[in-house]
C-alpha cells in the first residue's frame, strides 16, 4: 500500500517545504489548512495556490509516480473573538522585532497546536482504518529553531499529546509522527526545499512565491506584500540570506512595494543590533 501522510499546511515556509519533502519521499499527502480567524489569512490563499501549482507542474516523468495532493481548508468559525492573541482578528497590533524579545509572547495563540493536532489525528486515524488497516504518519515541521515562547512547538508537548491520543482511540498505534526537521534550523529546511524542487522538477522561485510567512501582510491597491519587520519575516529573510539567493515573495511597507535589498538590509541591521545586545550582556 502507498505510504500516506497527513500534514498541517499553514502556507508558510516550513510546512510548504515539508510538503515538498513528503512528495520527494513518495508519500501520498493529505494537507489540512486551518482558518481560525488569523489576521494573516493570506497564508490560506497561498497554500491553495501552492497545492494547485504542484499538482499541475510536478515532473511525473522524472519521478515515475505522482499522487495528487488532497487539500482541505478547515474553518473554525466563531473562534477568533474568543482568543487572546495579537495574531487573530480583533487582537492588538502584531509586534515587530526579533523572536527572543519578550513582547513576542503576544503572538502565541492559546492552545492552537492542540486544537489543530486533535483534528489532524482524527483524519490520520480515519485514513489508517479505512479499508485494510495500514500505517499513516502525521508530518510536522518542528525544528531546532522553534522558540521558547511557543510551548506547543516543543517535543515534550508533542509526546504528551500523542500519548493522550493513543489512550483515547482504538488502533491509534497505526498513526505515528514524522519530524525530519527536528534537529535542523530554518536555513537547513530551506536547503532541503531547494533540493526537493530539483528532484521534483519544480521551480524554486514559483514554489516559495506561493508561501506566506509574514504575520503582518500589507494590502495596497489590490496587491499583497509581506512585511519585513515582524519576527516571522525576519527569521525567513535570514534563512534566504544564508542560502545566498533572494526571497521571491514581494516585500513592502505602508508606502508600497520594497525590493529585496531593502528587506535584506533591514534584517541584517536588526541581527547586528541583536548580536551586539547579547554581547553587551556578557
Amino acid at each position: 500500500m502507498q505510504k500516506q501522510a497527513v500534514l498541517s499546511l499553514s502556507g508558510g515556509m516550513d510546512s510548504s517545504t515539508l510538503l515538498l519533502h513528503l512528495l520527494d519521499k513518495g508519500y501520498e499527502v493529505t494537507a489540512l489548512s486551518f482558518d481560525y480567524g488569523q489576521k494573516h489569512k493570506l497564508e490560506l490563499d497561498r497554500a491553495k495556490e501552492l497545492v494547485e501549482y504542484i499538482n499541475k507542474n510536478i515532473d511525473i516523468n522524472t519521478l515515475g509516480y505522482h499522487y495528487p495532493i488532497t487539500h482541505q481548508i478547515i474553518k473554525l468559525s466563531g473562534l477568533s473573538n474568543l482568543l487572546n492573541s495579537s495574531l487573530v482578528t480583533g487582537g492588538k497590533e502584531v509586534p515587530e522585532g526579533h523572536y527572543e524579545q519578550e513582547n513576542m509572547k503576544d503572538t502565541v495563540v492559546p492552545n492552537r497546536n492542540k486544537i489543530f493536532s486533535s483534528i489532524i489525528q482524527a483524519v490520520a486515524l480515519s485514513l489508517a482504518t479505512t479499508g485494510e488497516k495500514h500505517e499513516v504518519v502525521i508530518a510536522m515541521g518542528l525544528h531546532a529553531g522553534d522558540h521558547a515562547i511557543y510551548p506547543d512547538c516543543r517535543s515534550e508537548f508533542r509526546e504528551a499529546d500523542y500519548n493522550a491520543f493513543v489512550m483515547g482511540n482504538w488502533d491509534a498505534h497505526l498513526v505515528s509522527y514524522y519530524t525530519p526537521y527536528l534537529l535542523v534550523n530554518k536555513f537547513e529546511i530551506l536547503q532541503d526545499g531547494e533540493k526537493c524542487c530539483q528532484d521534483l522538477g519544480l521551480d524554486f522561485d514559483e514554489i516559495y512565491k506561493k508561501t506566506n510567512t509574514s504575520y503582518k501582510p500589507i494590502h495596497i491597491n489590490g496587491n499583497w506584500y509581506s512585511d519585513y519587520k515582524s519576527a516571522s519575516s525576519v527569521e525567513r529573510i535570514e534563512a534566504f540570506i544564508k542560502l545566498g539567493r533572494p526571497d521571491p515573495v514581494e516585500y513592502g511597507n505602508e508606502s508600497g512595494a520594497s525590493d529585496w535589498d531593502t528587506a535584506k538590509e533591514f534584517v541584517e541591521q536588526l541581527l547586528l543590533e541583536h548580536k551586539n545586545k547579547q554581547y553587551d550582556r556578557t
